[in-house]
């Protein structure tokens, strides 16, 4: 049977999402919890790649195995996780169905405070400069106009030709209490590519490059080009959105 993993962590240990030699990730840590409690080698799939430091509210993950899970798993496997992974849910699907090939959006939130906090240091960016919230976010809607995301990706150390190709839904910023937030919805996301429109937005907001200009960046299309990068801690991988009809009925509680 093919089960879907629901699951939060907080990224701040870790060394991402996918496994890597001699360093901490989530999902190696899972796989390591789920092998001992069910007594046979589990190998998880997720539906997508945190980078080092990043958090997710609700990440996806999917895994086979043979027999039933009974409804007291879920409690079971949470005593054995570490403190900072908690999984939410665990139900099966139908056969075939891949964690990440199957989501159709993932909706990612940044969160950037005003004024330096210590206790939002973890979970936010403290930004200093002055900046010009709707100039960010007439610039963030005309990411709703392009697919091609290269100048945004963070450049791989190989000769391979990617699939830099996205559709963003959705991008927006906000504020509350000065805290920003930014709001990204999109089908898929490239490799860093969240967090380096964030920095470039954040040009945008300081008056360092004009909408003009943030538009050219996007139209390089040039994986040299990449950016500001802004810090992993801020930012929430919060809601990644399936097709009704992978799931069965019934799900484990």
């Amino acid at each position: 049977m093919r089960f879907f993993i629901e699951l939060s962590y907080n990224g701040k240990h870790f060394f991402g999402w996918q496994i890597q030699k001699k360093v901490n990730t989530v999902e190696e840590r899972l796989e390591y919890c789920l092998s001992k409690l069910l007594k046979t080698s589990i190998n998880v799939v997720g539906a997508g790649r945190t980078d080092k430091g990043v958090h997710a509210k609700q990440m996806f993950a999917h895994f086979d195995y043979k027999k039933e899970i009974g409804n007291n798993f879920i409690d079971r496997l949470n005593v054995f996780l570490p403190k900072n992974i908690k999984v939410l849910n665990i139900f099966p699907v139908k056969k075939n169905i891949h964690a990440r090939f199957y989501a159709i959006k993932r909706t990612y939130k940044y969160y950037l405070t005003r004024e330096k906090n210590p206790f939002n240091q973890d979970f936010s960016w403290y930004c200093f400069y002055p900046l010009n919230i709707q100039k960010m976010n007439i610039a963030s809607k005309k990411l709703m106009e392009y697919k091609d995301f290269s100048s945004f990706c963070k450049k791989k150390r190989t000769n391979k030709k990617e699939n830099n190709i996205c559709q963003i839904y959705h991008a927006y910023w906000s504020e509350h209490n000065n805290i920003l937030c930014f709001t990204i919805e999109g089908n898929r996301f490239l490799r860093s590519m969240v967090r380096a429109i964030i920095g470039t937005l954040i040009d945008v907001g300081r008056n360092k490059i004009s909408i003009n200009e943030f538009v050219k960046i996007i139209e390089l299309k040039n994986t040299n080009f990449c950016r500001l990068i802004v810090p992993a801690c801020g930012l929430f991988l919060t809601k990644i959105l399936y097709p009704e009809d992978i799931f069965y009925e019934k799900k484990f509680e």
